[in-house]
């Protein structure tokens, strides 16, 4: 099932509507807008590929082995490219994450310059580099081919046009002489040109999905390794504790505010109205009713009261207006969610905000509450500096455990310089 508001392109190809929507339009500026990126570094790669097919042409062909200092410009060439490659590739990585907005809204950090030593030792440069060599190589030749068959089908719909002169023919499938011979080829060009759509779609979508696969940073789970050997555990001391908490608020706390609250009526009973103790005890009597209806709450499942009133959208929202740092929610929750999903949702992006406030130096922070299957997604990023390390303290190993409590599971990126970005994904099913 797609949602309702599809986020990606891939998503929305799986749509009835996709024709009619602004996806094609989107795909459409993506391919249009790689052409001169691919073109450059296509062009970058001929100057070794082109000699490299040289020789290997000529050694084919005569025999001939290369000479010396052919052999020696491949060498060197080859040498510089990769040298170069890590520099050039950051830049070319940066627009193509900004450029894969069109097509694809999912938020996917873009790290900062760290130093030329580390740029070199980072497993994500080298698959940044390894894009950069996809873009230029194989990406080129999937457009050319595209572009062929754009032209051959325009040229089958143009043909009762470029037939009609006498003195002309044209060449489709076959040579085609008079205008009636081209009608049939004109009407088959117009009826492909919806299936070209589609095929432009998913030349797009499968570009954005390995430029997604390569321009994300890894994700560093190896502290977290140890965090998720302990969840069963976690998971029985947690309901142990739950069960304690309620279990004392119910038998010792509930009876005494109980009988507090039934003593304040009864006394506001015996007090006439216009005695001056008459409004303090009226207001002691309310804020006791109102702190019976939050013990009961408390007791019957420990939960935020902002999450009853408001919902996860609403409370996430509440969480927002009170950071000290500008905070951005996109909410795509529609229809009801589990109790315990909701509840770790909320702690999630609490924590996480908390996290942003105290230690990221951030001036923003997005959250992102998506449905996506049967799971609901929470992502926290912000233009901090990055660095986080779930080894340094307990704020974002908590989380974790918090999260494999309900099956659920905790990624996180945090280069150094930024930006970080928490992603929960937490089963919904019941």
């Amino acid at each position: 099932m797609t949602p309702e508001h599809p986020s990606r392109l891939a998503e929305a190809l799986r749509r009835h509507d996709w024709l009619l929507s602004a996806w094609p339009w989107r795909a459409l500026a993506y391919l249009v807008s790689t052409v001169p990126i691919a073109g450059v570094l296509s062009i970058g790669l001929l100057v070794i590929v082109g000699p490299l097919l040289a020789a290997v042409n000529a050694l084919r062909l005569h025999g001939r082995p290369p000479s010396l200092a052919l052999m020696l410009f491949l060498a060197t060439s080859s040498l510089i490219l990769l040298a170069l490659a890590p520099i050039v590739s950051f830049p070319v990585a940066a627009v193509e994450r900004w450029r894969l907005r069109l097509v694809d809204g999912r938020p996917l950090p873009s790290p900062s310059w760290p130093g030329l030593a580390a740029r070199y030792r980072s497993a994500g440069t080298w698959r940044e580099v390894a894009y950069l060599f996809w873009l230029g190589g194989v990406a080129p030749i999937a457009y050319w081919v595209f572009l062929v068959l754009v032209l051959l089908d325009l040229g089958m719909i143009t043909s009762p046009w470029l037939a009609g002169d006498p003195t002309e023919s044209v060449v489709i499938l076959g040579r085609v002489e008079s205008t009636g011979e081209a009608v049939p080829y004109a009407i088959v060009g117009v009826l492909l040109l919806p299936v070209f759509c589609y095929a432009g779609g998913l030349l797009a979508a499968v570009q954005a999905a390995v430029a997604r696969w390569a321009l994300a940073w890894p994700v560093d789970t190896a502290a977290l390794r140890e965090v998720a050997r302990s969840r069963t555990r976690l998971v029985g001391a947690y309901e142990a504790e739950r069960r304690r908490i309620e279990r004392d608020l119910h038998d010792g706390a509930q009876p005494r505010l109980t009988s507090l609250t039934l003593q304040l009526g009864l006394a506001r009973l015996d007090v006439p109205e216009d005695s001056p103790a008459a409004r303090p005890l009226a207001v002691a009597h309310d804020q006791a009713r109102g702190l019976m209806v939050m013990l009961r709450q408390l007791v019957h499942g420990i939960r935020p009261q902002s999450l009853t009133d408001l919902g996860l959208a609403g409370a996430v929202r509440e969480l927002a207006d009170a950071a000290t740092v500008a905070v951005t929610v996109h909410a795509d929750v529609d229809g009801e969610l589990p109790e315990i999903v909701e509840t770790t949702a909320y702690f999630v992006v609490s924590e996480a905000l908390g996290n942003v406030a105290r230690h990221a130096g951030a001036t923003r922070a997005d959250v992102r509450l998506t449905r996506v299957g049967g799971d609901l997604v929470v992502e926290v990023s912000d233009d901090g500096g990055g660095g986080a390390d779930p080894s340094r303290g307990t704020g974002l190993t908590g989380l974790a455990d918090r999260v494999a409590a309900v099956d659920g599971r905790l990624l996180l990126s945090s280069p150094p310089g930024g930006p970080t970005l928490v992603r929960v994904e937490l089963p919904c099913r019941r």
